[in-house]
């Protein structure tokens, strides 16, 4: 992969007031795609609050491209219904991994180094941290799941550098 700029870990904590899809729950699991690559996380059953704290790790090749998400119901009789979707950019997380090593060491657990605001073009459902954490940058954001009634689910993206890539 001469084009590999490093890997993205998207741990998946949660779902919060996820849509109903069966008679009083749902069995929730989330589609990740990637431009041609695509993850998922394990079905959780019977729970509009899915806990899946779920690592999965997406090579990036195009910093440009959006990270889309679907929510699904999993139905053994008929098709997997959806649940909403989400997408957001990785591009303003790339910009402060870029800046780390002029805060590596210098800063204490837990310092915002970056806010992303709610806005139109992202799904974020309150603002979002870029915060240097055990010598890491990771960002934690809240998406607010779209084309549905209700539900929101919570991220944590965290870079990893790849010996041998362009890197970013």
């Amino acid at each position: 992969m001469e084009n590999l700029l490093g890997l993205l870990r998207i741990h998946v904590k949660r779902g919060v007031n996820l849509a109903i899809r069966d008679i009083a729950s749902s069995d929730p699991y989330i589609v990740f795609h990637f431009g041609n690559k695509k993850l998922k996380t394990h079905v959780v059953k019977q729970s509009v609050n899915p806990e899946w704290n779920d690592d999965l790790t997406l090579s990036v090749t195009d910093p440009n491209l959006p990270v889309k998400l679907t929510v699904y119901d999993k139905d053994k009789l008929s098709a997997d219904d959806k649940m909403g979707e989400a997408e957001f950019s990785i591009a303003p997380y790339l910009e402060a991994i870029k800046f780390r090593h002029k805060i590596q060491g210098g800063l204490p657990n837990g310092t915002i180094v970056m806010k992303i605001q709610p806005n139109r073009q992202n799904c974020l459902s309150e603002e979002s941290h870029i915060v240097w954490n055990q010598g890491k940058l990771v960002q934690n954001m809240f998406l607010r799941l779209l084309h549905v009634e209700c539900g929101e689910v919570e991220l944590q993206l965290e870079w990893i550098d790849v010996p041998g890539s362009k890197g970013i």
